[in-house]
């Protein structure tokens, strides 16, 4: 049974699921809500980025989980598909690479799991430090081809880290 920081962060994921679907209406995407997903996945991967993985880090003295290094490129991914203007295409890709990144997170043995079990006593305070994450300041969409051909390449890249 998962417990308090694995829910929490699955409560998050499932979140976000819901913003994400409700952005991808049959017409056009809802610009509304996916903002609201893009502000929320930002920070998601903020606190993951900046908190825990720095903390399971340090609590294996200095040593990187070995999942870090995917769940870095399917960050940086993810980043890069959230700069241009939303569209179907762009919201199937997000779906896409979140079906593969998030049984990475959540699975019995994911980065959760291991977190929680890292952390021990000490889970409260590390759960507290997640919900502490500021909000990400969101930058306007930006549509250029370099921006298009950028987010090809961490695709890319990520399919190359290691567990495809």
């Amino acid at each position: 049974m998962p417990g308090p920081l694995h829910r929490f962060l699955q409560e998050d994921h499932r979140r976000l699921e819901d913003l994400l679907r409700c952005s991808a209406e049959p017409e056009a995407v809802d610009l509304k809500a996916y903002e609201l997903f893009r502000a929320g996945l930002l920070r998601h991967i903020a606190m993951e980025e900046k908190v825990l993985l720095p903390e399971a880090r340090r609590l294996r003295h200095g040593e990187s989980l070995p999942v870090a290094k995917q769940l870095r490129a399917d960050h940086a991914a993810l980043a890069s598909l959230l700069v241009p203007t939303p569209t179907h295409e762009i919201v199937a890709a997000i779906r896409e690479v979140l079906a593969e990144h998030n049984p990475l997170e959540e699975g019995p043995a994911g980065l959760y799991a291991v977190c929680e079990q890292l952390a021990r006593t000490e889970v409260d305070a590390l759960i507290a430090r997640l919900q502490a994450t500021p909000e990400v300041r969101l930058a306007r969409h930006c549509d250029g081809p370099r921006v298009h051909e950028h987010i090809e390449s961490l695709l890319q890249a990520r399919t190359g880290v290691g567990r495809r």
